[in-house]
């Protein structure tokens, strides 16, 4: 935020040379990571695949020349768009993997590994599409350089004022359109009541927060009318969804709360795993159903249709009228997703969104009361000061 608030072409060429020494530098230590897993695990077709996608990104990062000129930089900008579309398999591949190889080495490895490798993912995203962003605002008709971004509404991707109260009804809307395209439009859809400190906001990147936010609301609209469905009356509408924004001074929390059952006891121990629990076979079968995925809401689709993904990241850059890089076509991993069948269930959303929240130094709580329903909390940093959680050397290696 600090750095895209004055924006200058010598700016903009820094930026371009950070992720050029950035990328390969984190992909390097995720390939060493994928090396030293056990020859059964690397093996498995699908980790195999991803090991090949992070070897190609290094290879193809660490051949670009030092950014001298905006030239360039579209250069630059093409090819950090190929890449990121290339590698929107990796969840789902990863994901199938880590599953297929439940039982070759401990389960708490497992998901250390899934949960570094993740991690990772989310930095080399954001410092890639945040140059993108940045790229697309100075090359922009708008925009003359030198201006003060800060008194726009976006830095980048970075959405200055969030407002909480918003983000919750546009994903409450969505969640519900897509219930009743699973349940039938007869299904009785919980209401979602929204109370406490509606006006609060706060700047983060807005599809991350979308993404937890969608799929916490996706869980407990599926669970309560599940619960309730079948012993519901007729005209009898079902308990709704309660979300509780507050406001701290350093923090937001989000409370979601239902009433829909709560969580079974042989599901409890296994809530924040991606590689173990009772529905394997099922979530491998699913998740094969998904071979694009970006972790985003707008994945939540049932149109099937997975071309808008896979052209989401230009192969060239177009040029603008300024004769610049425009990334109309370029909307983010973070912002168009692949389709996804509303009641098509992968078992990764709860580890995935903890580790989107915990990225920005959040985090996220879920409190089960076993045939009641389920509060979820959500802790956001307010002040918009939150670097990546790293602190040391080491701990920058392990992104």
């Amino acid at each position: 935020m600090v750095f895209g608030r004055s924006l200058t072409e010598a700016r903009l060429i820094s930026s371009a040379n950070y992720v050029r020494t950035e990328l390969p530098a984190r992909i390097a230590h995720r390939i060493r990571d994928m090396q030293r897993l056990p020859y059964v695990v690397v093996t498995n077709r699908h980790i195999g695949d991803v090991y090949e996608l992070y070897y190609t990104a290094f290879d193809t990062f660490r051949r670009v020349k030092e950014i001298k000129t905006l030239e360039d930089n579209d250069k630059f900008c093409s090819v950090i768009a190929s890449m990121l579309r290339a590698h929107l398999t990796v969840i789902p591949k990863l994901a199938m993997g880590i599953l297929e190889c439940n039982g070759l080495m401990p389960a708490a490895n497992l998901d250390r590994f899934m949960n570094t490798i993740l991690r990772s993912r989310i930095s080399r995203r954001v410092i890639a599409e945040q140059h993108l962003a940045l790229t697309e605002t100075f090359n922009s008709d708008w925009f003359s350089p030198g201006a003060k971004l800060s008194e726009s509404e976006f830095i980048g991707e970075v959405f200055l004022k969030c407002v909480a109260r918003d983000v919750v009804e546009r994903c409450g809307k969505t969640v519900q359109e897509l219930a009743r395209s699973a349940y039938g439009a007869d299904a009785a859809i919980p209401e979602i009541k929204i109370d406490g400190d509606l006006e609060v906001n706060f700047p983060y990147i807005l599809s991350h927060l979308e993404y937890i936010i969608g799929e916490l609301l996706r869980n407990s609209v599926q669970a309560v009318v599940e619960h309730h469905g079948k012993n519901r009356k007729t005209g009898e509408k079902p308990p709704p969804i309660e979300v509780t924004l507050c406001e701290a001074q350093q923090n937001v929390i989000i409370r979601i709360s239902d009433r829909g059952g709560g969580i079974s006891r042989d599901m409890l121990p296994h809530l924040w795993s991606f590689g173990k629990g009772p529905s394997t076979p099922q979530r491998l079968e699913n998740l094969g159903q998904v071979p694009l995925m970006a972790a985003t809401l707008q994945e939540l689709r049932i149109d099937g249709n997975f071309s808008e993904l896979q052209n989401m990241f230009p192969d060239r850059h177009s040029r603008s009228d300024s004769g610049g890089y425009n990334s109309e076509n370029h909307n983010g991993s973070l912002t168009t997703l692949s389709a996804r069948p509303p009641n098509l269930r992968l078992g990764i959303s709860l580890p995935l969104s903890r580790v989107y929240a915990e990225y920005w130094a959040g985090s996220l709580e879920l409190h089960s009361l076993e045939g009641y329903g389920v509060d979820a909390f959500l802790q956001i940093s307010k002040l918009g000061n939150k670097n990546e959680q790293l602190a040391t050397r080491a701990a920058m290696d392990a992104v």
